[in-house]
């Protein structure tokens, strides 16, 4: 594995252009500006490398010279460490806490949907939409709380929800009034220059 690593020179990451878990370590090294390579992969026509590399053989997964690492959250925290600035973690243990028990939360209860919500069953699709919905109405105070996710600085959080948001509408998810400060906060995301950088072009025109 250190072998096959080693031929690339420069940081690179396996990333389905559609991706979620993907869009989201996009973001990470749009935000701390690192170059870096993005290897766009078909998830049903996998390259022999990325075989080789992920015993997963899934996506993303990020090559740092001898070192290679699956899974987003492991990818993300190693970023943000590996790239200490701009900081994307509190440095307070506690806020650290909050923020890391805030990731599980969106990571469990949000990305755990994202099998339901691309299935080619409309009765899961449809009862998938219907609770990410109504989960994101009922979280509307935590959205407007602070400039970020119940941050005042950005952190992993705001880089794992920002891909969820802008795909709402390819869900066929609509946000009602109740709902503005989620609203308000995606489309400050959205604005973020790194967050446009960080879109394939795929992604794009999912609006």
């Amino acid at each position: 594995m250190a072998l096959i690593a080693n031929k690339r020179s420069v940081m690179t990451l396996f990333s389905a252009p559609l991706c979620p878990e993907s869009h989201r370590t996009r973001i990470v090294l749009a935000e701390k500006g690192i170059t870096h390579d993005v290897v766009d992969i078909d998830p049903n026509d996998l390259p022999e490398d990325l075989i080789d590399l992920n015993p997963y053989n899934n996506v993303p997964t990020l090559v740092d010279r001898d070192l290679v690492l699956y899974n987003a959250r492991v990818i993300m925290e190693y970023l943000d460490e590996r790239f200490p600035h701009p900081p994307l973690m509190p440095v307070d243990p506690v806020a650290r806490a909050r923020t890391r028990l805030g990731l599980y939360r969106i990571e469990h209860d949000w990305y755990g949907m994202l099998g339901e919500l691309e299935t080619k069953s409309d009765k899961k699709a449809s009862a998938a939409r219907k609770q990410l919905r109504e989960q994101l109405i009922a979280s509307n105070e935590l959205f407007g709380a602070a400039p970020f996710f119940l941050s005042d600085e950005l952190t992993l959080a705001d880089c794992s929800l920002t891909p969820l948001l802008w795909r709402l509408p390819h869900w066929g998810i609509e946000l009602p009034a109740q709902a503005k400060a989620v609203t308000a906060y995606a489309e400050r995301m959205f604005a973020r220059e790194s967050f446009r950088e960080s879109l394939s072009e795929a992604e794009k025109e999912l609006r």
